[in-house]
């Protein structure tokens, strides 16, 4: 069962770090995941049904544009600590970007024998303490153009700009754009990204 466990994850990293060198076309304000040229998008009204008063979890969960995410954090067990007081800073990949993931490895994550490496997956989202845009973008300038986030898993991920944009670049390689920042949140802050980031396994 362990060896089957540490294939599974191996074979997700391996599936999911070939998202962040695809090359597509981006369409009208959508920002290719992992282009190193990708396009700022154009802001947007927060995620209908997130209100600021709500702890992430709620909002999550009652978000239409985040079902996976939202059933992903229920399936992981971590509902209980993204309502907590926090404050937590979530990158929250949307339900497209949970396309992009081949359905053999979401299928997998999903399975109970996996709910340890889909909690690792979901905390690589998140980073303690609350950093709007602004406050990631002032890191990435003091950082020389870098800014390196330590996730409630314990790994890095990085932060650079392509253009206006944040781009984040995982452990493993793949990366994901920030298509919509400060979605406000009674324990912390939200940006939504075009990708699931994944950690090392």
């Amino acid at each position: 069962m362990k060896t089957h466990l540490i294939l599974t994850a191996a074979a997700a990293a391996l599936a999911l770090s070939g998202c962040g060198d695809k090359k597509e076309t981006p369409t009208e304000t959508t920002t290719v995941a992992g282009g190193e040229t990708a396009v700022p998008a154009t802001p947007a009204a927060s995620p209908s049904a997130m209100i600021a008063s709500s702890s992430i979890a709620a909002n999550l969960a009652a978000s239409p544009d985040h079902k996976s995410l939202a059933a992903a954090v229920t399936q992981a067990g971590l509902v209980q600590t993204l309502s907590d007081v926090g404050p937590f800073t979530v990158f929250a990949p949307n339900d497209a970007a949970f396309v992009q993931v081949p359905p053999v490895t979401r299928d997998g994550w999903m399975r109970p024998a996996q709910k340890d490496v889909l909690a690792g997956v979901l905390k690589y989202h998140v980073v303690p303490g609350k950093l709007a845009a602004a406050d990631l973008s002032a890191k990435i300038a003091e950082g020389g153009g870098k800014a390196v986030l330590k996730t409630a898993d314990g790994q890095d991920l990085t932060a650079t700009k392509s253009g206006d944009a944040i781009l984040l670049t995982s452990a493993s390689g793949n990366k994901a754009t920030v298509t919509q920042a400060d979605v406000g949140q009674a324990n912390g802050v939200v940006h939504v990204i075009d990708a699931v980031l994944v950690p090392k396994m």
